[in-house]
This record gives C-alpha cells, structure tokens and sequence, in this order.
C-alpha cells in the first residue's frame, strides 16, 4: 500500500490479484437476498463454487500483458474449469477494465483511467469476451439482432456494449464509465463503512443500493422487467430500514426469509451481486492507489 501523502502510478499485479480476491471473499460474507452467501447456498450452486472461481481466476485478471478480452476468456475458462457453471461472469466482465487501469499508471483517479481504457476496447477484445459468454452460459442470454455472441463481432467491444446498455447492467458500465459503481457503490460503502465500520454489512448495504436502485439484468433476463421491478421496490424499502438501523443484525432475520423467498421463487439479483464486488474490488485498487473515495 502507498504510504500517505503519495500516490501509486500503477500497482503490481500482486496487488491487483490480492484485491480482486478479497472483494470476492467479502462479498460473499455479506447477506444478500436471492444470492449465495454463506448464510445460505442458492441456485445449485455454493460458496465453495465461488471461492474456487475467484482464486483461479485472480491470476488471469491480474496478467499485467493481458487486455481487457483476453483476461475475461482465460478467467472464465478458469473458473468454469473448477467451478462446472457459471459463477462470474459478471465480475470478470467488470473487473477486467478496473484491473487494466491500475496496472497502467496514467493518474492518479481510477474512473478516469477506466474510461480510457474502455475507449480502448476493440474487436479483438470483443471476440474474446463473446468466445468468454459463450462458455459461460449464462441463464436467459437469448438471442440478439444486432452484435449476437454467436456471431463473430463486426464492432468493438465498447460499441456491443453499448448497444446493451439499457437492457444490462454490466453494459452500462462499458458505456457509462462505470457511473454506477463510482456514483452508488463507492459512496454507499463509504457511508456503510462510516455507520457501521468495514465488514459484511457495508458490503450487504452496497448489494441494497444496487438492488433498490436498478432492476437487477439477471432476473430480467430470466423472468422479465416486470419480476425485476418487483423485486427492486421490495428491496427499496428495506435499504431504507437497513441504512437507518444502528444496528443492521436486528434485520437478519427478515432477510433470510427474504432470501429464501426470493430463492424458491428462483429469482436471483445475481448482476446486484456482481456490481457489489465491482465496487469492493474499485474502491481497494482507489485506496491502494492514493485516491480518496
């Protein structure tokens, strides 16, 4: 880590990788309704399933001599090598331009190095993370009239993105230069943390602030706009309860049966869960880099 006062041009993979991997284990310490945790498995799949991901995808997202296509592909074969499934897709998706800009030291504000490296972006980043998507299967991906992954790409991995932008997530931070991570995450933790000190239940709260705020892509891609909607009201007004509470555990109760809900409902805010880690994972490579939240 950087001493105080200076600034970190780029970090080392070592620490990209520890980073990566801490935001995953903390992410799944928290409570999040609908997903896997270690409260509860969900889904057919476990907290162990996660945490093989995560470490054998930490080398690939960390390659210094990676791009942003080429980390995805070999993290998600990685993962799905241990793993069987598809258990992150969507944090390889978003962490791979956040691990990009901090090993390339251009300043010292990460979204800003983001954004140039999503500018980046190319076709040959686009075939590899459609090669990646691909593999990973994931639920309810459909079909696409324009810039399918089924075909090979005629555009940039950015434009694709782009073209997605208002139906997932996970595209509108391509699009957007990651807004949602800089703009609702990053303060809510920051305001978790203030409240209740670093640990799992800032890391719940940053779930709720993305479950409240935005109709999570997953359910909508497997049970409509409509399901995800639903769900999003739901969770508002419990974010609302949980940022008031001194004390977040007098709700544990209430989310677990949430959570078990949500599960036999087969509903899961699993792009919620994937902007969560994002989140963890920006505002560790911002500390290690000097930058104040």
């Amino acid at each position: 880590m950087p001493r105080p006062g200076r600034v970190a041009e780029t970090l080392t993979p070592a620490q990209v990788g520890a980073a990566y991997l801490a935001a995953c284990r903390a992410e799944l310490q928290a409570l999040k309704p609908g997903n896997v945790h270690v409260f509860a498995d969900g889904h057919g799949m476990s907290v162990a399933d996660f945490e093989a991901s995560a470490a054998a995808s930490a080398g690939a997202v960390s390659d210094p001599r990676a791009s942003v296509g080429a980390r995805v592909w070999r993290a998600v074969r990685r993962s799905r090598a241990v793993a069987g499934c598809n258990t992150n897709l969507g944090i390889l998706l978003l962490a791979a331009p956040l691990a990009q800009a901090a090993l390339e030291g251009r300043g010292r504000d990460l979204r800003q190095r983001v954004r140039r490296i999503l500018l980046r972006l190319d076709r040959a980043d686009a075939a590899a993370v459609f090669r990646a998507i691909r593999l990973a299967d994931p639920g309810g991906l459909g079909e696409s009239a324009r810039h399918d992954v089924r075909r090979p790409p005629r555009v940039t991995l950015l434009t694709a993105m782009a073209e997605a932008r208002r139906r997932d997530l996970i595209s509108r931070q391509y699009a957007a230069g990651y807004a949602d991570v800089f703009r609702i995450g990053i303060p809510r933790l920051a305001a978790a943390t203030a409240r209740w000190g670093a640990g799992a239940w800032a890391a719940s709260a940053v779930y709720f602030a993305f479950l409240a705020r935005c109709p999570d892509s997953h359910i909508r891609r497997k049970h409509g706009l409509a399901a995800a909607r639903a769900v999003c009201r739901h969770a508002a007004a419990l974010d609302r309860r949980l940022m008031g509470s001194r004390s977040p555990a007098a709700l544990e109760a209430e989310l677990l049966r949430l959570d078990a809900e949500l599960k036999a409902a087969g509903l899961n805010p699993g792009t919620s869960a994937d902007l969560t880690v994002a989140t963890l994972f920006a505002a560790a490579l911002q500390e290690a880099l000097g930058a104040a939240p």
